[in-house]
């Protein structure tokens, strides 16, 4: 199966910068999509063949999360079930027979780091979140998680150091969730590659490849094994980050 997660900063900009073409290319089972910034009524994308799942936020013109999905779940989930943190339209679970989908577009810390104790406190919720999907079913988890885990992750790590995405506390907190059963599955295939998923739109930092890695799948460890490959898909444009990719026999 072919899983594609995609922050597309803006789904109806997206929508007018090729977003319909790559995605009738790739015809993937699984298609999810974060920072849609708008409600579903308000873009004309119904691809045949797909069930459409959008969580969005009460503020107009924020945040969401969607899945495109050639397979109908046996149930759908919009949060994590805790009031505080599910007004931002930042998650979305699936429930398939042997498995869970879990779309995520994790809260920025921010400039200097306003919103720290908010993502601290996401985290521990989301972990937990998790850890109970994974009691019942592997978890594929998958979105925009907004930390480059290491300094291969990033193009400058040590000026970065203490920047939102990657302060020590966002870096220790997704250690904490993989050292808890989770894998994150380009890294733990291809340990030494560079390769990032965003770039600012500033001072031609795509041109020059002076990205982060902050695009994941993650899955439970027990299924790591199943997993064929994990991508960056550097080559498609249309937002300030790019595609990632997973094959995996499930």
């Amino acid at each position: 199966m072919k899983f594609i997660s995609f922050n597309v900063n803006g789904f109806r900009a997206c929508l007018g910068k090729g977003f319909a073409d790559f995605f009738k290319e790739a015809d993937a089972d699984f298609f999810s999509v974060q920072e849609t910034k708008m409600q579903p009524d308000q873009a004309d994308f119904t691809p045949d063949g797909y069930h459409i799942y959008y969580n969005s936020a009460e503020k107009k013109g924020y945040s969401g999360t969607a899945i495109f999905t050639k397979h109908a779940p046996i149930s759908v989930k919009y949060g994590i079930g805790i009031p505080e943190h599910d007004t931002e339209g930042r998650a979305i679970t699936l429930e398939y027979d042997n498995f869970y989908l879990l779309n995520v577009y994790t809260p920025n810390a921010q400039k200097e780091l306003a919103r720290l104790d908010y993502r601290m406190q996401w985290e521990d919720a989301l972990r937990e979140y998790i850890k109970a999907l994974d009691e019942k079913k592997p978890v594929i988890y998958c979105g925009d998680l907004n930390v480059a885990h290491e300094e291969i992750d990033l193009k400058n790590p040590k000026t970065n150091h203490k920047s939102a995405g990657f302060s020590d506390e966002e870096r220790d907190k997704f250690s904490k969730l993989l050292s808890e059963g989770f894998c994150d599955t380009f890294r733990t295939l291809y340990p030494d590659k560079v390769e990032y998923s965003w770039w600012s739109y500033m001072m031609k930092a795509r041109e020059k490849n002076v990205g982060w890695r902050i695009d994941y799948f993650v899955v439970s460890e027990r299924i790591m094994n199943k997993v064929s490959d994990s991508r960056i898909l550097t080559q498609i444009m249309g937002s300030d980050h790019c595609p990632v990719e997973l094959e995996i026999n499930i």
